[in-house]
């Protein structure tokens, strides 16, 4: 028994060597993947430097002086940096393609490994079995030494106890690298969201610099018809300001602390994913210089160039969208978005370059509802963020509450001045 069966078992086990190893042509391959995916964070990180700089140089130009050509050179950078924004989206997407490819080659080789482990060992009982069908007495009276017979079965199960483990391991294995393979899917499925969102960051620039193309044409390319046009649009922004505070100022109400959520930082998300205030809320230095008529800035102003994604910051649904530029001589909030929140707080984005949100929409957190712009009385680009108490907010057609006004048949939101409330107690 012993001769024939160490023979057999001797056999196998260089048969099972051969299975448990992948070729290496598919270790060939899983290199090559591997170079490749290195080289597409390379290329990421070439074009994150590149965008990097774009922001440098949209903060330089947004220090100088306000000019048309200063103007179109933002937008110019803008959707330069974008483009870039797309690039690298894309090489994100390749590069998670290939990290699934490698994995997808992982797995196939553990479950080949595995299922060659179970064959194996299945194959050696059999073979066993059919070597040695006979009992344990049998063996005894057969054999010429008892010291075999147990050398033998020591051995089985020893090789047992190998294979048993090893196939514990490739299980492990392969659990780990299915987690893996779908966790790389939904990032995938993710950039891929993200590439769609910056595809339309770039029509929201195009869209804007149409706008621009337009304000080229009125002004007749001159720097003198362009300053002013922005004298215009200031004084015509201080009248408006005036005319809402003596509105607003009217509107009686007594704010309900049990209507709003205590105060505290993470009740909501920052509107942008990167943030530089630009002017706070309340009695700020520019309101004491005697903008506002000196009741103070309703919200807070964000740097943000032009097609940067503005998102929401909480869950919500969009109670009105507006866009007072339609309305000549109508300075006011330009591209509006009002969102009401389930928690008593309602959140007003202004000065936007592109809506993608409608009325009664469902939003989530986080969840892009348009792209800052310099619509509206703003004279550069930025994002408005005001929050309110919901019960307070009404949406207004000004030409109702206010006889003689360019903006009647503009409608927006508007609260008694108790209801605004400072945005960075729940950032």
């Amino acid at each position: 028994m012993s001769i024939r069966f160490n023979f057999t078992y001797l056999l196998l086990i260089v048969f099972l060597g051969t299975l448990l190893y992948p070729y290496a042509g598919s270790a060939q391959s899983i290199e090559t993947l591997r170079s490749q995916i290195e080289a597409q964070n390379a290329q990421i990180a070439a074009i994150e430097a590149e965008i990097a700089k774009y922001e440098r140089d949209l903060t330089v130009v947004g220090k100088d002086k306000q000019t048309l050509e200063n103007a179109v050179q933002q937008l110019d950078i803008s959707r330069r940096k974008i483009s870039a924004s797309v690039e690298a989206a894309r090489s994100r997407i390749t590069a998670t393609e290939l990290e699934l490819q490698e994995l997808s080659g992982e797995i196939g080789n553990k479950e080949t490994a595995i299922d060659r482990s179970n064959l194996a060992l299945s194959e050696t009982l059999r073979r066993i079995h059919q070597t040695d069908n006979e009992t344990f007495v049998e063996a005894l009276l057969r054999s010429e030494k008892i010291s075999s017979v147990w050398d033998d079965i020591e051995t089985v199960q020893q090789f047992q106890e190998v294979m048993r483990n090893r196939i514990v391991e490739l299980s492990v294995a392969k659990v780990e690298l299915v987690d893996a393979h779908e966790t790389s899917a939904k990032k995938r499925s993710q950039l891929i969201v993200q590439t769609d969102d910056l595809a339309a960051q770039k029509q929201a620039l195009d869209i804007n610099r149409k706008e621009k193309n337009s304000l080229l044409a009125e002004t007749k390319d001159k720097e003198s018809n362009y300053q002013a046009l922005l004298a215009e649009k200031r004084a015509a922004k201080a009248e408006f300001e005036d005319a809402l505070l003596d509105l607003e100022s009217k509107l009686e109400y007594t704010l309900d602390p049990s209507k709003v959520p205590p105060v505290g930082k993470g009740v909501l998300r920052w509107p942008l994913d990167s943030v530089t205030i630009t002017q706070h809320f309340g009695n700020t230095e520019f309101a004491q210089s005697g903008a506002y008529s000196g009741q103070g800035h309703n919200g807070v102003d964000f740097r943000a160039s032009v097609g940067t994604p503005v998102k929401s910051a909480l869950n919500g649904t969009v109670q009105a969208t507006g866009n007072t530029d339609q309305y000549a001589g109508c300075y006011s909030y330009g591209k509006w978005v009002l969102v009401r929140h389930s928690n008593g707080l309602s959140s007003l984005y202004a000065h936007l370059s592109h809506i993608t949100v409608s009325s009664g929409e469902s939003v989530n957190t986080g969840n892009i509802i348009g792209y800052s712009g310099n619509t509206g009385y703003s004279t550069g680009p930025h994002l408005h963020f005001t929050v309110y108490e919901s019960n307070a907010v009404q949406l207004v057609r000004l030409g109702d509450v206010k006889r003689i006004t360019n903006c009647a048949n503009a409608t927006i939101p508007i609260a008694p001045l108790k209801a605004y409330l400072n945005p960075l107690d729940y950032l």
